[in-house]
This record gives C-alpha cells, sequence and structure tokens, in this order.
C-alpha cells in the first residue's frame, strides 16, 4: 500500500507542474482511486475480511476533506464570512422588500402577506447561497455542492425528515389542545396561501441550512471535534433569531435545542437533506397547517386556533418554539436522531463523490 502512494504521488507530483494535462491527470487520478477502493471493497467482503484497509487508505486519501490539518482555518473561515453574510444577505432581502412593496420601517411588525414574505425570502435564499458559493470557492477552496448536496439516501433522508416535524408539530399541538391551552376555532381553507408558505418555508429552509450547517459547522468541525462544533454552530443559529418579533428567552433555548437536532445528522453525513427536510417541516407544520406562530412571525393558517393567555407553555407570540412542550419534544427527537444517525457511515461510493468533488475544485 506505501508503495501504491509513492507511485501515486510522484506522478502526481510531475504531471501537475504541466498545466496543460492538471486536469485530466487529476480526473484520471480520482478514477484510479475509485476503481481501487471498489476492487478492494468487493475482495474484503467476498473474504469476510472487516473494512479495516479501506477505511484508513481512504481517509488518507481523503486530506482535502474535513480533516483537522489547519485547525484554525476553519474558524476564521466562519468569522470572515460573518460581516459579508451580514450585508449580502440584507442587500438581496431589501430588494426583495422592494419588490413585494413592503416599507422597511415596518418590517418587523410581522403583518405581511403570504406573497410577500414568498418574495423577501426567496431573495434571501439567493443572497444566502450566493455568498456561500463565494466563501466556499474563494475560502475554503472547495465546490459549492461540498457543503452536503452529494448523493445517497436523499428520498429517505427527505421523507424522515417531512414526517418527523409532522409528528413533533402533532403531538405538540395535541398535547396543547387536551391540556386547554390553546383552543381550536376554525378551518380556513387557502389553496393559495397554503402555497405560498410552502414556497416561504422551502426558501427559509435551504437558506438557513446552507449557512448554518453547510458552512458555519461545516467549517467549524474543521478546528473543533464534531461534538464542539455542533454546540457552538447551534449557540450562532440561536443567535441569528435574537431579534425575531416577541422572541424571549425560552425561545432562544428552544431554537438552540433545534440547531442540535439540525446538525446532529449533518455531524455523522455531511449530508443537508435531512435538516432541511425537517427544518421545512417544523416551520411548515407549526405555521400554515397548525396555527402557530413562527418565531414570531404570524403566518396564514389553516387550522385558526388561540390561547386565553400567553404563557410558557403555550408559547404565546413566539409561537410553538416558545412553548416548554416544544422543548420536550425537541429533545426526545434529537436522542431519536442519535440513535438513528450515530452508526450511519456513508458507503464507499457515496465518500468517493465528495473526494472526487474536493480532488477536482
Amino acid at each position: 500500500m506505501c508503495g501504491l502512494n509513492i507511485f501515486m504521488f510522484f506522478f502526481s507530483f510531475v504531471f501537475t507542474k504541466i498545466k496543460k494535462y492538471k486536469y485530466l491527470f487529476r480526473k484520471f487520478l480520482s478514477l484510479f482511486y475509485q476503481h481501487h477502493l471498489l476492487w478492494m471493497e468487493t475482495v474484503n467482503r467476498t473474504k469476510g475480511y472487516k473494512n479495516k484497509t479501506n477505511k484508513s487508505y481512504f481517509n488518507n486519501y481523503k486530506s482535502m476533506e474535513i480533516v483537522k490539518t489547519n485547525g484554525s482555518k476553519g474558524w476564521k473561515n466562519v468569522l470572515k464570512i460573518v460581516i459579508p453574510y451580514l450585508i449580502f444577505v440584507g442587500i438581496f432581502q431589501a430588494i426583495g422588500m422592494l419588490i413585494a412593496g413592503v416599507d422597511f420601517r415596518h418590517f418587523s411588525d410581522g403583518h405581511q402577506t403570504s406573497v410577500q414574505l414568498s418574495i423577501i425570502y426567496f431573495m434571501s435564499m439567493l443572497g444566502t447561497v450566493g455568498i456561500v458559493w463565494l466563501f466556499r470557492k474563494k475560502a475554503d477552496k472547495k465546490t459549492f455542492t461540498s457543503i452536503g448536496f452529494i448523493k445517497g439516501s436523499i428520498r429517505k433522508d427527505l421523507i424522515f425528515g417531512c414526517a418527523l416535524g409532522f409528528v413533533i408539530m402533532l403531538v405538540g399541538y395535541t398535547v396543547l389542545i387536551l391540556t386547554k391551552q390553546i383552543e381550536y376555532v376554525d378551518i380556513q381553507f387557502n389553496a393559495v396561501n397554503l402555497m405560498n408558505c410552502f414556497g416561504l418555508f422551502a426558501f427559509v429552509a435551504i437558506a438557513e441550512e446552507v449557512f448554518a450547517r453547510g458552512y458555519i459547522l461545516n467549517n467549524l468541525m474543521v478546528s473543533f471535534d464534531k461534538y464542539v462544533a455542533l454546540v457552538i454552530s447551534a449557540l450562532i443559529f440561536s443567535a441569528m433569531h435574537i431579534a425575531n418579533s416577541n422572541v424571549n428567552i425560552i425561545g432562544l433555548i428552544i431554537i438552540f435545542l433545534s440547531g442540535i437536532a439540525l446538525g446532529l445528522p449533518y455531524i455523522y453525513t455531511k449530508k443537508l437533506w435531512f435538516p432541511i427536510a425537517l427544518h421545512f417541516s417544523w416551520n411548515f407544520f407549526q405555521g400554515p397547517i397548525f396555527g402557530f406562530n413562527v418565531s414570531g412571525i404570524e403566518i396564514p393558517t389553516l387550522l385558526v386556533t388561540k390561547y386565553n393567555t400567553a404563557n410558557i407553555w403555550n408559547g404565546g407570540k413566539f409561537g410553538f418554539e416558545g412553548s416548554v412542550v416544544s422543548a420536550v419534544l425537541l429533545v426526545l427527537a434529537i436522542l431519536l436522531i442519535y440513535i438513528l444517525f450515530r452508526n450511519r457511515v456513508p458507503s464507499v461510493q457515496e465518500e468517493l463523490i465528495v473526494s472526487d468533488i474536493e480532488i477536482n475544485n
């Protein structure tokens, strides 16, 4: 194995000096490793051996992925993106407000229509994707897709994420109804509002997951232990909501817990499919379906509900994310996610896709 490494890196050094053939040689090198690893996996499985050699060999090869060879680079990249992110996304949100006809001075009141919010957050998503793409390419020297848009278990992760968000909201709504913390009033079906809200929360989920998990958590894992990185990213995610309408300390704690729930599968799989699905489902069923405010934002709803007194049980004007019931359910969800994802290791094919993305950047 050592001789193979010397052979590969010797020719990599020689050929990469020739700019004309640099890309072609790297492509050839990547394909060679793919076929070699798949062959080794087949041999080991046939013989009944545990695939330790492949894992060790591939971890050496995957030096361009999330490793701690330059630990300070990760957290420094996080610091570098903060101000550009605020400026860039702020400009895009301002453009969205102009297009939607929203008065800048009253945006924080949270009384926009679903159409206006969809336009604003669509522009916010474009701004977020744009700035992350720029920093991923220039600062990280990697491709945008390597933040977590990787093939493998896409349908499974999307379905499970959406289902988990629905179940959490259904259980929470049922508990609050049975304990008379909220009261069902009416059903107001409006297909246009539901479609607008579907798009709105899809944009929110993509934007926040690309930034909070795809960039921040991804880079923090370069500098810190993955669990430390997870906690720091969840704190940052909570801080991102500190200016929301009707926010309170309980709401921020619960958003921190949601950051743990959304980031936990990412530290094991390096994929964004499940976090995006869960984030979308959580918001969509919380607001447009079950009638809560979403992080302090008032949304047109299918089920009209009311509460007599705002308290820590019903969440008040901040919504279900301000309820201790939400905190309990989130802790249970975190335990479930940990059990399901802790031993989920990407297949050789999925890992090769990641490494190929990094090499050919």
